[in-house]
């Protein structure tokens, strides 16, 4: 039988949370040491709860439970100050990022720096940045921390590095080729962009619309057929 465990103060966020039973909470809920765990918050439905009200996500809580089965039983949250509020489109990225942590992490798996990234990332939104570029770094350090390597300097075909005036296909599990040597099928963009996604700069309006294709397709491989949600509300807003 496996020993009963207790955690205490842990810093976290909630991803997502849903009724349980008559009064309680079960909460997903992304933590720096312990990666995401399921937390079942007993009566925080319950009008004089000390949990109500705490348990709401993009807001750092620390979070303390005890238990031996993959659902924990959640004994305190403490709210550590509150973030700028994620309002409008900044909502709805907030909540895409929510969810691709709850579809392609695995419970019980750390990822401190994930964690940090996730942190920032939140601010950031919280302070009207160009949402695109945000988005973007996120995804890579998600897929980074998930053990997927996103080539983006050289040409896995030829091993030479990438030529910024050329053209590649992103060819998956694989990663950059020429194009004039790539198979049919991949995500084409220029070596330029791949350059500046291995640095960091989306500055240009080329670079933010080709990464964002190449970062779709990848995360798409990796979700299977599992859909994100968020992402097409993101498009329907889009196109209002």
């Amino acid at each position: 039988m496996r020993e009963r465990t207790r955690q205490d103060a842990q810093p976290g966020f909630v991803l997502h949370s849903y009724p349980y039973r008559e009064s309680s909470l079960i909460v997903e809920a992304i933590t720096r040491d312990h990666g995401r765990v399921a937390l079942m918050a007993r009566g925080a439905r319950r009008p004089k709860s000390a949990l109500r009200g705490i348990l709401l996500p993009f807001q750092p809580l620390l979070l303390s439970w005890s238990g031996r089965s993959e659902l924990r039983t959640l004994t305190r949250a403490e709210w550590q100050g509150a973030y700028r509020p994620l309002t409008g489109q900044a909502l709805i990225c907030g909540f895409y990022l929510n969810e691709l942590l709850l579809k392609l992490t695995a419970r019980d798996d750390p990822h401190e720096q994930l964690f940090q990234s996730y942190q920032e990332t939140l601010a950031v939104l919280g302070q009207g940045a160009d949402q695109s570029p945000v988005l973007r770094r996120f995804e890579m350090s998600l897929l980074r921390e998930l053990g997927y390597a996103v080539i983006l300097d050289r040409d896995v075909e030829r091993g030479e590095p990438v030529a910024r005036e050329s053209d590649y296909v992103y060819v998956l599990e694989r990663g950059p080729v020429r194009a004039a040597a790539a198979p049919p099928s991949g995500v084409e963009l220029s070596g330029q962009t791949l350059l500046d996604m291995q640095s960091g700069n989306f500055s240009r309006a080329a670079t933010q619309q080709q990464s964002k294709q190449l970062m779709r397709t990848l995360i798409n491989h990796c979700l299977g057929d599992q859909v994100l949600h968020t992402r097409q509300l993101l498009r329907d807003l889009q196109e209002l």
